[in-house]
């Protein structure tokens, strides 16, 4: 179906008219032999119908339609037409007409925010007349959607923790009944270490008295995010976070006793900042100079109530 003529401000040229609707020319296609032009819908429905051309019944058969010239093509793009919708009294060149249509205030289309408080984008339409909106049936519906990804992010993450114990433990016997794979596996890990290490910036502690030595779960949390952040790999970040509580330090720092004693050491630790945080971590693969008992493999993690530099 073509353009309504009242659209057009200036004086349209017959050629430019389809001879089925009588309005301007809307996707035009042209007869092959007679040249006779249409709108695309138009001749669809009319050679559903009869199988000739609309002007002199030549036969034609829609396969058979093609494209106008690039001569007519520009002559309707130039075309001065007015917007469809009430209220606009924009006026546009023909060929710009979709893109004004897409930004136009006056669009009974256009996405607007629910009124209501709901927060939902909606059609305009619907937001002036409260029709075919209810924002708590929307809401519900965007909750249920909700539980249902929860849901599925839940079985997810309970599937993936199931296969990360399978292969830890597959590895685990890898390298109880073959050396060989073992020191492989211990010098993968080795260079991960490392390579991840060799990103984190050298810290400095200032005030050594101000070490946690049994961190809350919300802070052990933080901590665990910030290293995740900071690309330490999965495996290598449980076990440093199981190493950030007093119970599983080295014997060197196990109780406030023997950290007392050994405090004088605490200086020759190389350290490196958890990003964000005020906190370090102890790698062994930093720290092969200190005694053994003031290391644990694959190294501890350090929190401080302040003086982390």
């Amino acid at each position: 179906m073509g353009f309504d003529i009242q659209r057009f401000p200036n004086s349209i040229d017959e050629e430019l008219l389809c001879s089925i609707c009588g309005g301007v020319l809307q996707d035009p296609l042209q007869a092959p032999s007679c040249e006779h032009t249409f709108c695309q819908i138009c001749i669809q429905e009319w050679l559903s119908r009869a199988q000739t051309c609309p002007i002199d019944r030549t036969p034609l058969e829609i396969d058979q339609m093609k494209p106008v010239p690039r001569i007519l093509k520009n002559l309707l793009s130039r075309l001065d037409i007015s917007c469809e919708n009430e209220g606009c009294t924009a006026i546009v060149k023909l060929d710009l007409l979709v893109n004004h249509l897409i930004d136009c205030e006056y669009s009974p289309k256009k996405l607007v925010q629910c009124e209501n408080g709901c927060g939902m984008m909606i059609l305009k339409s619907d937001n002036n007349n409260n029709i075919n909106h209810n924002c708590v049936h929307v809401l519900r519906s965007e909750l249920d959607v909700v539980k249902n990804e929860v849901q599925k992010y839940k079985h997810d993450v309970d599937f993936y923790k199931n296969e990360v114990r399978t292969l830890q433990e597959f590895i685990r016997i890898i390298r109880t009944n073959n050396p060989t794979i073992s020191c492989f596996l211990e010098r993968v890990e080795n260079d991960e270490i490392l390579r991840w290490s060799s990103s984190l910036q050298l810290a400095r502690v200032t005030h050594w008295g101000g070490m946690i030595s049994t961190p809350d779960i919300l802070l052990q949390d933080a901590i665990k995010q910030s290293l995740l952040e900071s690309g330490c790999p999965n495996d290598i970040t449980n076990e440093l976070m199981e190493n950030a509580h007093e119970r599983h330090w080295p014997e060197g720092l196990s109780t406030l006793e023997t950290r007392h004693l050994n405090r004088r050491h605490y200086e020759s630790y190389v350290c490196r900042r958890i990003v964000g945080q005020q906190a370090v971590v102890v790698l062994s693969c930093d720290n092969r100079h200190m005694n053994e008992i003031m290391l644990v493999e694959p190294g501890i993690v350090m929190i401080f109530s302040h003086g982390v530099k």
